[in-house]
């Protein structure tokens, strides 16, 4: 969920309570229901111990001189991964680097439109229920055209905390906890704000594409 000067949707600040509802990680029997219910659903799923764990798996499923691509994502940057994509020691071909090179906005835009079908794309999402569905949100929604269609492979990377009971409880962390959090962040960078423009409900991957989550035990990312 980002924004660079379209009109912000206000929303008010989560209370103490439900911040702490939105926040904290899963039980063991939550987070094994879940993965369970995921590879029903065609998506691979599985749990890392922590961030550094989660980050060695997600440099595991890369193959060397793959093409690559990243969503906006806090939890990436938490970790590591970011600083692993600057670093240039990995071997990948970082479309995003690309994008972010080419000053033409022109050029820059059409760069963008032709990583949304990169080989690999990496991100997070907001929520995923016990029931596998997994539920990103976004204003543009420009990571969304990745993760539904057009990346052969598409790797999320969740904290455990974001795992919820129901699809009304997804939409209710996106809403009551994730966006607060975004709109302060753009916010304090100089942006106006944020606002959820897209929301995508994975139900099912198709097998004609690859989906893996992995799963963080802690708090991660919005």
């Amino acid at each position: 969920m980002q924004s660079s000067g379209t009109p912000v949707i206000q929303t008010s600040a989560s209370s103490a309570e439900g911040a702490e509802r939105w926040a904290t990680p899963a039980d063991h029997e939550a987070i094994e229901k879940t993965i369970y219910a995921l590879k029903q659903r065609g998506i691979h799923a599985e749990l890392a111990s922590d961030r550094s764990a989660a980050l060695a798996r997600l440099t595991e499923l890369i193959p060397a001189g793959a093409e690559l691509m990243t969503g906006a994502s806090r939890t990436l940057e938490e970790i590591g991964f970011l600083e692993t994509l600057k670093s240039n020691a990995h071997g990948w071909r970082n479309l995003k680097a690309e994008v972010l090179a080419e000053k033409d906005p022109a050029k820059q835009t059409e760069l963008r439109l032709r990583s949304t079908l990169s080989e690999y794309f990496v991100g997070s999402v907001h929520a995923v229920t016990q029931e596998g569905e997994v539920v990103a949100a976004s204003a543009g929604g420009s990571q969304l055209a990745a993760y539904a269609y057009g990346a052969k492979n598409v790797i999320w990377v969740v904290g455990t905390q974001k795992i919820v009971r129901s699809l009304d409880d997804a939409l209710a962390r996106i809403r009551e906890h994730s966006l607060p959090l975004e709109d302060r962040r753009m916010k304090s960078v100089g942006y106006p704000g944020s606002f959820v423009g897209k929301i995508l409900i994975v139900e099912r991957e198709d097998p004609r594409h690859t989906a893996n989550l992995i799963f963080v035990d802690e708090p991660l990312g919005f």
